[in-house]
């Protein structure tokens, strides 16, 4: 809203290099509501650092809600787009990369491999990132963020309100060691019967089955006329497959009444583990902070909430989109419409200034043996 800098500084961090970005105060392009204004970055290839003090928040025994709302109106190329929160005493003008947070949620783009979303937590002032690999959304419209964590430390994370992931504190990061662990000392029992099927005792090899020959005489073959026994020697009928062979003899497999499946090796409770029953709790929150680096600038942050009512928050997301998100996507494709004019016409002026023109119509001109149309659908 109007007056945020007097809730937001400014850092000063990178500014003696000539590195540090700033803010700007703007609904951006393509907005559904105009008068809806976020905070954007602004000039490219810089840092942008920049938080506002809060209230205190804790979520001790109670659920933290952490939502946001980001809009990158640039091909952003690389850069990021994620919020902190931070505890503690910040010195805000001096805000910046190395300074402690208690959590840092949200997307970061470079080139077209990374897309990832970050939600890295802060456990005895160790950071810990997820595990998990999670994609956030890389299209220019507004998305909204959520992250959800409970006093059971179990958490949700949730894109324009739709559930992306959830898990565990305990299993998706490595804040405490497992509480299982696999015994590397078990062995398989000498007893243990891992074989699911076995030989039928009951079935027995027919008695001869072993001199049936796997070939035999063709009964339909004929000594030749021409056949000299003196010159040629003993003729002999040519071989055939015996239709009476079967091939070497295998008993038939049944079930094991005996298997006891495969052998897995145990788990067993872990002695390293001790337990946290408040590795949910994170400091106090006193800061909200946006720390990034972007080739392009032109990222709109907006909708920062933190709370401990999820439904509240699921409700202004759903708010949002009812009454901004057609008009926003309206907005964005007429702006695509007219960049793409823009373009076309930039790429005909120049052909023209250039001299490409060689020969004339009455309603089309030609350039390097192209209409005008030609031209303007490669540019599309």
């Amino acid at each position: 809203e109007d007056g945020w800098r007097d809730r937001w500084v400014i850092s000063d961090w990178k500014r003696s290099e000539g590195k540090a970005g700033t803010f700007k105060h703007t609904a951006g392009k393509w907005a559904g509501d105009p008068d809806d204004k976020g905070i954007q970055t602004h000039k490219d290839a810089k840092h942008f650092a920049i938080s506002a003090k809060i209230p205190e928040f804790s979520n001790k025994n109670r659920t933290l809600v952490f939502q946001y709302s980001v809009k990158f109106e640039q091909d952003i190329e690389c850069g990021g787009g994620y919020i902190k929160l931070l505890s503690g005493y910040v010195n805000q003008k001096k805000f910046g990369g190395d300074t402690p947070y208690s959590l840092m949620f949200g997307p970061d783009l470079c080139g077209t491999q990374t897309k990832k979303l970050h939600l890295i937590v802060s456990y005895q002032g160790q950071n810990y990132p997820l595990r998990k690999d999670l994609e956030c959304e890389t299209d220019k419209l507004t998305h909204f963020y959520t992250f959800i964590l409970r006093p059971d430390a179990t958490y949700s994370v949730l894109v324009d309100n739709r559930e992306r992931d959830s898990g565990s504190l305990y299993t998706d990061w490595d804040i405490l060691p497992p509480r299982k662990i696999k015994d590397v000392k078990a062995k398989k029992p000498a007893d243990w019967d891992d074989r699911e099927y076995i030989d039928d005792p009951n079935n027995v090899k027919p008695e001869g089955y072993d001199s049936i020959p796997p070939e035999i005489p063709d009964p339909k073959a004929k000594k030749p006329d021409d056949w000299d026994e003196d010159d040629d020697g003993i003729w002999r009928a040519p071989k055939i497959p015996n239709p009476a062979y079967k091939g070497p003899w295998k008993p038939k497999k049944i079930k094991n009444p005996n298997y006891k499946g495969k052998w897995k090796t145990p788990w067993i409770d872990n002695p390293e583990f001790e337990d946290d029953p408040d590795i949910y709790v994170i400091r106090p929150v006193k800061y909200v902070g946006i720390e990034v680096w972007q080739v392009k600038a032109g990222s709109v942050f907006d909708n920062i909430l933190i709370c401990d009512d999820p439904q509240y928050a699921k409700q202004i997301v759903e708010d949002y989109f009812a009454n901004n998100r057609e008009a926003e996507k309206e907005a964005f494709e007429e702006a695509e419409k007219e960049r793409k004019a823009r373009e076309e016409e930039v790429i005909i002026v120049k052909l023209k200034e250039q001299g490409k023109k060689v020969k004339g119509g009455e309603e089309k001109e030609t350039y390097a043996g192209e209409t005008e149309d030609d031209i303007k659908g490669y540019c599309i």
